[in-house]
């Protein structure tokens, strides 16, 4: 991801206290934090992250028997980050 006024990457972070850089590879949880669906009113956070996936709104990649999220993807469903990079 870069910033197009200076051309320099710019970091994701994860939410937390104290916040952490976001790997390129998000695990559900991460993806969950990432997506901030833990701190909006939603019942089941990983219910709607697997619905997301469904729909074609997210795309996962299958790592051994996990499917990691790219960060990459968030960006695309979310409309304050289009535009930043390319998976």
């Amino acid at each position: 991801m870069t910033n197009p006024a200076y051309n320099v990457p710019a970091i994701a972070f994860l939410p937390g206290d104290p916040p952490t850089p976001a790997p390129q590879l998000l695990t559900e949880e991460e993806a969950i934090r990432y997506l901030r669906l833990d701190t909006v009113n939603v019942d089941d956070p990983a219910a709607t992250l697997r619905r997301y996936r469904e729909r074609g709104l997210l795309r996962g990649t299958q790592v051994s028997r996990r499917i990691p999220e790219k960060r990459c993807e968030h960006r695309k469903s979310d409309p304050d980050r289009r535009g930043y990079g390319r998976c």
